[in-house]
């Protein structure tokens, strides 16, 4: 980064930390960082939107779709997420190699399955293998989305169903009296009104999901622990400025992003409840138009 960067055993202390934490990897530690926010923008509204199918398959009176819901629900609230992070992406992965295979290879005359081992053509590889770095990259990273989407996915689903089930039946039944259809007044009462009822349930879905990045290392992603723990590790040959244990001072980093992140989310979900609440038939709606007519 700095032309005086050529020889680090001979730099005084500020130039040496001036190297130190502008080198590549420690580029690379940086840029972690906003893997794990580009992570979260892209899975929030992603299992959000599972969440609402989710809820919606749980609300359905039709029996296939309500069994559906409820398989889904319950199986990956009843298992660890650690499985679901391990076994989504390796399925997933061998699901689409294997529709490859049969696509680009109908005359392969070996099994796929041979003992341990999951053969497919060249061809049917995913991604290719002649791949840049950047595409297998972006592709660990689209089956990380994946994973948490389809685990916290469950979690929004059964908080969305109960704030579903919070809005009071006496307005539904008036819409309906009213000549709305059971769609109408999902769509026009229910819809409008659950929100400031799911919103506690989701704001703990998203601190639970910011706790979960850390995760990431187990898809293949070299997230900020990753970095941290090698970056502050005494013996480590990723950079050529050695120095003493470090990783107590990575991790406090880490902490403080982590409580900045929490501390930040606690005000946006503050906002957004005084938002929702506003003339709604909740005591936080209560509240305020009390102080309005003060």
């Amino acid at each position: 980064m700095f032309s005086f960067c050529t020889d680090p055993s001979i730099l005084p202390d500020w130039q040496w930390f001036a190297c130190y934490l502008t080198n590549a990897t420690h580029l690379q530690f940086y840029r972690a960082f906003g893997v794990v926010i580009v992570l979260l923008a892209i899975t929030a509204p992603a299992a959000l939107g599972m969440g609402l199918l989710g809820a919606l398959a749980l609300r359905s009176r039709i029996w296939p779709l309500n069994w559906l819901g409820q398989g889904y629900v319950n199986i990956v609230r009843g298992v660890p997420d650690i499985v679901f992070f391990l076994f989504v992406p390796i399925a997933l992965g061998q699901g689409i190699e294997w529709v490859m295979h049969q696509i680009h290879c109908p005359d392969w005359d070996q099994p796929i399955r041979q003992g341990n081992d999951f053969i497919v053509c060249r061809e049917a590889k995913v991604p290719p293998v002649n791949a840049p770095a950047w595409v297998r990259d972006i592709y660990a990273f689209g089956m990380a989305v994946t994973a948490f989407a389809l685990v916290f996915g469950a979690f929004v689903a059964n908080t969305l169903y109960g704030a579903m089930q919070a809005v009071p039946k006496a307005q539904i039944e008036t819409a309906e009296a009213y000549g709305m259809t059971r769609r109408q007044a999902f769509r026009r009462i229910v819809l409008p009104q659950m929100w400031v009822y799911a919103l506690p349930g989701l704001s703990n879905i998203w601190q639970i999901l910011i706790k979960a990045t850390p995760l990431l290392f187990l898809l293949g992603i070299q997230d900020i622990v990753y970095w941290a723990r090698e970056l502050g590790g005494q013996k480590t040959s990723l950079f050529a400025y050695p120095h003493p244990d470090w990783r107590m001072w990575y991790f406090l980093g880490l902490l403080c992003f982590y409580l900045f992140l929490t501390w930040a989310s606690e005000r946006a979900f503050a906002r957004l409840n005084t938002r929702l609440s506003r003339g709604q038939a909740t005591a936080a709606g209560e509240r305020m138009r009390k102080a309005a007519a003060a």
